[in-house]
């Protein structure tokens, strides 16, 4: 992992940004007097309460109270964590996001490669589009009509036609880099070739929007696999990435419930039928990552599976991978699919009412979980009983401590009379020590065990710590809580998870005799360090604007009053 970005980037980052600019892009804004407002993205309503503030460079919610900088609302609308906003806004502005301790992230060259990939990868999803619109893609037009799926759909997702030649893309690019992109394949005597050839074609997105990789269906049966896709590359990693994730994500920035399915016609078949709530892995099995981006967006997820005996094995696997992420909230379910049907022809065939009801019944983990590991045992007998509690034991050891793991824990219980699962304080004494915490850390640690405190904080603090002045964990805490029990249930996930979990865990946090005592001396020392390098920072201006001029006196006037700042002679 790259080291953390410097508060001082931040800082410069958040002094360029036009906090208008970025939320007007993606929520359109409407003037009134000195600022801008709108109905609000982050809950429901008909009259707008939810105001930008240009002068402040800072949003708030009257209706839900959601508020922060530019970086704050990036990592709330678009699910971004701290340093994926923080690389998307430097990105539009031309800046080079600086990591401490070195890192890949720094090396240009890198950059070079994966920007070329991806610009690389973006026309040739646009050649496939005008490719399936032109006379020779007619074939997968077809297809497309015989599937039921309408133009409107197929440009939403991008849908395009690879011709059936040997050279459609390599006539046009750099054949180093269509190799490198997996668009082509070397030849063992020199030269290269399409790999994709008179294929139906699914751009895969990521959640910026950037096509990363490609997937392509065969339209002659029995000319190799059916479905072809992009081999791993420096910017695609098939256990990472779902397909039709970007495109949900703009129909439904906060869905209710995500399907996960197989295929790419799955995805597109339901959006067909509105429903518009489905992704599919890229040829491989459900794994942990798959499910920790998801639980990112969505706290209930439901898997579909084939009825028969590959598709359970594949839904155990999948439930295994999902034990640890199953965090206070979180709800994972098994949809099984008739013999011989895929939700493709499945709603195709029903309609979406009726696949809706199919949804509805989906199986609830904890049901096939026991389901499943009694499915040859008779429990009338001590010596299964017994085995049950073998073998559920160390999968219940792998769910978070919670309400859901003790319910667990009872229905193991209930059924076997006994419970093998470790106790939270064993689980404490084999974490590894963490180094002293910095003060934004320590903050940090004590909001994770005491969050009912964020709202007794000051409020320059909460908003000088939702615009990452007070650092990465602070930020990341303050998107949180801006989304509520949803925000925090997301906490302990992707690159935070282990340094939340651990905070969560440490006993020593539990017996703090005046945590509040703490976390308000915590953020009142954080707020002063901010006060003096804004101080310091505008200070150092040969020129300030009115507004700054004022910013400078309010800051030195407080600071001042805590005798905190001594101006330079």
């Amino acid at each position: 992992m790259a080291g953390r970005i410097p508060q001082s980037f931040i800082d410069e980052l958040l002094a360029r940004v036009d906090i208008v600019d970025v939320i007007n892009a993606r929520v359109p804004l409407k003037k009134t007097g000195r600022n801008y407002v709108a109905c609000c993205p982050f809950h429901d309503e008909k009259t707008p309460s939810f105001s930008v503030s240009p002068h402040k460079q800072f949003y708030y919610c009257f209706g839900c109270g959601a508020s922060g900088s530019a970086i704050g609302f990036l990592m709330a609308y678009e699910h971004l964590s701290f340093p994926e906003a923080v690389e998307t806004l430097a990105a539009q502005y031309g800046l080079t996001v600086p990591r401490e301790g070195g890192g890949g992230d720094e090396d240009p060259s890198r950059r070079r490669q994966l920007e070329a990939l991806l610009e690389l990868n973006r026309q040739a999803a646009r050649f496939y589009v005008q490719r399936l619109r032109a006379p020779g893609g007619r074939a997968a037009r077809d297809y497309l009509q015989r599937r039921g799926v309408d133009a409107a759909v197929a440009k939403r997702y991008g849908l395009g036609y690879a011709p059936d030649a040997w050279d459609n893309l390599s006539r046009q690019f750099d054949p180093r880099l269509l190799v490198e992109a997996g668009l082509a394949i070397e030849r063992e005597r020199g030269g290269i070739y399409d790999r994709f050839r008179h294929r139906l074609m699914f751009p895969i997105r990521n959640r910026r929007g950037q096509v990363i990789g490609f997937g392509g269906r065969a339209l002659r049966e029995g000319e190799g696999a059916k479905y072809l896709n992009s081999p791993e590359t420096p910017v695609f990693h098939k256990g990472r990435e779902v397909y039709g994730l970007y495109e949900l994500l703009q129909a439904n920035a906060r869905p209710e419930w995500i399907l996960l399915v197989e295929g790419y016609m799955d995805v597109v078949a339901l959006a067909q039928h509105g429903i518009d709530a489905a992704v599919a892995t890229l040829g491989t099995a459900v794994t942990a990552e798959h499910l920790r981006l998801l639980f990112r967006h969505s706290t209930s997820l439901v898997c579909c599976f084939d009825g028969d005996a590959a598709g359970r094995k594949a839904a155990w696997r999948a439930l295994e991978a999902a034990l640890p992420l199953l965090e206070e909230g979180r709800r994972l379910a098994f949809l099984w699919l008739p013999e011989g049907e895929d939700p493709d022809s499945l709603v195709r065939r029903e309609g979406a009412d009726a696949f809706r009801r199919r949804l509805a019944g989906a199986q609830p983990l904890s049901e096939y979980f026991f389901a499943r590991l009694t499915e040859d045992l008779e429990l009338s007998r001590l010596e299964d009983r017994a085995e049950l509690s073998r073998r559920a034991g160390p999968l219940l050891k792998r769910l978070p401590p919670g309400a859901f793991r003790r319910m667990m824990q009872a229905r193991l219980v209930e059924l076997a009379g006994e419970s093998r699962v470790e106790s939270p304080v064993s689980a404490r004494r084999r974490r590894a020590e963490l180094p002293q915490p910095t003060l934004d850390e320590r903050a940090a640690a004590l909001l994770v065990h005491y969050p009912s405190l964020w709202p007794q904080l000051p409020q320059d603090f909460r908003q000088a710590a939702a615009g990452g002045h007070h650092g990465e964990w602070l930020a990341v805490l303050a998107a949180a809580f801006e989304r509520g029990e949803e925000g925090l249930t997301a906490l302990l996930e992707g690159a935070y998870r282990e340094r939340f979990q651990a905070w969560r865990e440490d006993e020593a946090y539990r017996q703090l005799p005046s945590p509040e005592g703490e976390l308000q001396a915590a953020a009142t020392a954080l707020q002063q360090r901010f006060r003096r390098r804004r101080i310091e920072q505008l200070s150092r201006k040969t020129q300030l604007t009115h507004e700054e001029k004022a910013e400078l006196r309010r800051l030195l006037r407080k600071a001042g009053q805590s005798h905190e700042y001594t101006p330079r002679r």
